[in-house]
């Protein structure tokens, strides 16, 4: 089994198709069967089957393709780090939807700058901000944990050999425009809110209460729109009088003095931190960008 099989099976399988994958990879396609036949006679499972649709991935293989993703992406990693002296050192950082922690990037960039390095910042769904760093395609990832979705989440975290590192520990705000009727409020309850849109961030197929990313997952909203990324849930917060419940952290530099962050009256703790993978140290790059935000991001 060589990286170079591994990548061949991985194109196979993305493209769906032998004869495509032959001409992305500029080999025939009796050797790729070769190549197919040989790996699946050394792992002991059928990786593809064939059927009218053209390839198809059984389940074995799924699991197979997962794993070899893993190699040649570690690989690319070593190599881009320690093996190509010509290319730039890479700092990657998956997060949820975050300004405080889009601020704190900004910081690092800032201070280190772009001639050594290769940045990467990633805003996503939680479940991908987990693969992210297991996969080590980012160094650290940020989300946040509390009581009700804790046991679920470490229970992920162990088994994508990632750690979590808690940053700090904040009450839950309801975050809105200042031209929302409620703005101006010194707490705002559930109850007023019913009225008011609910804005969320859209989880994909891992769309669980345990992935989302606002406080009050299960509670039962009257109304509620998913969204796939910040700047459309400001919007919405200006059109709809929408709003959305955080850590009541503020970016205005980012984001502008449009918004407000109002403390929730049925307010939970959410212990905001950084997953990082098991067996890595984190980087100089790494430390100085949790220094940031531990310094940076204090809530209200």
């Amino acid at each position: 089994m060589t990286l170079q099989q591994l990548h061949q099976v991985i194109t196979i399988a993305e493209s769906r198709s032998m004869n495509e994958a032959s001409r992305k990879l500029f080999v025939s396609q009796p050797n790729l069967s070769a190549v197919v036949r040989e790996l699946e006679e050394e792992a002991g499972i059928t990786i593809f089957i064939r059927s009218n649709r053209g390839i198809v991935l059984t389940p074995e293989g799924e699991e197979f393709i997962g794993y070899a993703k893993q190699v040649v992406e570690q690989y690319h990693l070593l190599e881009s780090r320690y093996i190509s002296s010509a290319s730039k050192k890479k700092f990657s950082v998956s997060m949820q939807h975050y300004t405080f922690a889009v601020k704190a990037f900004v910081e690092v960039v800032k201070a280190v700058g772009m001639e050594e390095y290769e940045f990467a910042v990633h805003e996503t769904q939680t479940n991908q901000v987990i693969e992210n760093v297991r996969n080590m395609k980012s160094e650290l990832g940020i989300l946040f944990l509390s009581k009700f979705n804790e046991a679920v989440l470490q229970k992920l975290f162990r088994e994508n050999d990632v750690i979590f590192e808690e940053l700090f520990t904040c009450d839950t705000y309801v975050y809105l425009w200042k031209g929302h009727p409620l703005a101006q409020r010194d707490v705002i309850s559930m109850k007023e809110l019913q009225e008011y849109p609910c804005l969320v961030f859209e989880q994909g197929k891992n769309n669980s209460f345990y992935f989302a990313e606002e406080m009050k997952s299960t509670y039962e909203y009257k109304k509620m729109i998913h969204a796939d990324d910040r700047a459309t849930m400001l919007n919405l917060m200006v059109g709809l009088n929408g709003y959305t419940l955080c850590s009541g952290i503020i970016c205005e530099e980012l984001n502008g003095n449009d918004y407000a962050a109002v403390p929730l009256a049925e307010s939970e703790k959410m212990r905001i931190g950084y997953i990082r993978h098991k067996g890595i140290k984190v980087s100089p790059i790494g430390e100085l960008y949790v220094d940031i935000l531990k310094k940076s991001g204090k809530p209200l």
